[in-house]
């Protein structure tokens, strides 16, 4: 799906004068990136911006510009001209930001999943982008705002935490593209990486050891399985974001051509992250799972215990494989 809008979205930010940027539930660095960057950008042409998300800026990307702004849709019971979602594959992704809906007078997206059914008054969405963050540079141009040292910084987090540090096969010559106007604004590109790729925390280190330990393989070995329980958070000290990145070890076996981990999640839920190496694809399987995301990269909440909704997932993916 390519139906990239940036003059339309230009014109919805410039009608409005209040506006509330928002992530999807669970943010990483292309959502967090992305709303960060668009908030640097409409403040600089004069307007009020709020950022929010349901769910807490994870610890790795806490030294983004602004992210202690990011607020809980409870927090705030202003009312906005816009409600401009960045990186939300569909409403569900919203979670509690859906409540906004009622207090912004118009709605627009902009959007890099080609599972995205345009849900906005006005959406930009491009399913064959590298990330959001890469479709951005399309929307300042537009909105005619300057490319700042603060925001490259933003634009180059989402970009490479959502081509694996510019790795996976999503990444094309636009992302080298985009990279090239950051790094003439200074972008301190070896500084963040090793913040962002290189530097893991104790917990996280810690938490790995037991989804390695977990680590079973199927079919052949085509298929790994990784699961974490609550217990194993607080044994580690961990929190849910110390496993966002965990599932690729299981990727990264020989012979392996597709991956899972579930975990428990304090909700109640159970949260599955699915990978996939080419040819094979994992957004139909969450998508079947009420889930959604990538052909290579997914991810979907499922409520029951941890191994029957992890036997359910494996069937699917087992599937998928044959």
């Amino acid at each position: 799906m390519k139906t990239r809008n940036p003059e339309g979205i230009a014109e919805a930010i410039r009608k409005a004068e209040t506006v509330a940027v928002c992530s999807h539930i669970y943010p990483d660095g292309d959502t967090v990136g992305s709303a960060l960057a668009m908030r640097l950008a409409l403040q600089a042409m004069g307007k009020k911006v709020q950022v929010f998300c349901q769910h807490k800026v994870p610890d790795n990307l806490a030294f983004l510009p602004g992210a202690a702004e990011f607020r809980r849709p409870e927090e705030n019971t202003d009312s906005f001209d816009l409600l401009l979602a960045v990186d939300v594959s569909d409403e569900g992704r919203l979670g509690s930001c859906i409540e906004l809906k009622k207090r912004c007078a118009h709605t627009a997206q902009i959007d890099h999943h080609g599972t995205n059914p345009g849900y906005a008054e006005v959406n930009s969405i491009d399913g064959a982008a590298s990330a959001t963050c890469t479709m951005l540079r399309d929307h300042l141009k537009a909105l005619g705002t300057e490319l700042t040292a603060d925001i490259a910084v933003c634009l180059y987090t989402g970009i490479s935490t959502d081509t694996g540090n510019f790795s996976f096969d999503c990444t094309d010559a636009e992302a080298f593209d985009v990279m090239s106007d950051l790094m003439k604004t200074g972008l301190p590109i070896a500084q963040l990486s090793l913040r962002l790729f290189r530097e893991r925390s104790k917990e996280q280190i810690l938490l790995l050891g037991k989804a390695i330990g977990s680590l079973e393989f199927r079919a052949d070995g085509r298929l790994a399985v990784m699961k974490l329980t609550k217990k194993d958070f607080e044994d580690c000290g961990a929190l849910s974001e110390h496993a966002d990145t965990l599932v690729n070890y299981g990727l990264e076996t020989t012979g392996t051509q597709m991956a899972l981990l579930g975990r428990e999640s304090d909700d109640g839920k159970i949260k599955f992250s699915l990978r996939a190496r080419e040819p094979y694809c994992v957004d139909g399987i969450a998508k079947r799972l009420g889930g959604g995301g990538h052909a290579r990269a997914s991810g979907v909440s499922m409520e029951g215990s941890l191994g029957e909704t992890t036997e359910t997932v494996a069937a699917e993916m087992l599937k998928g494989l044959n």
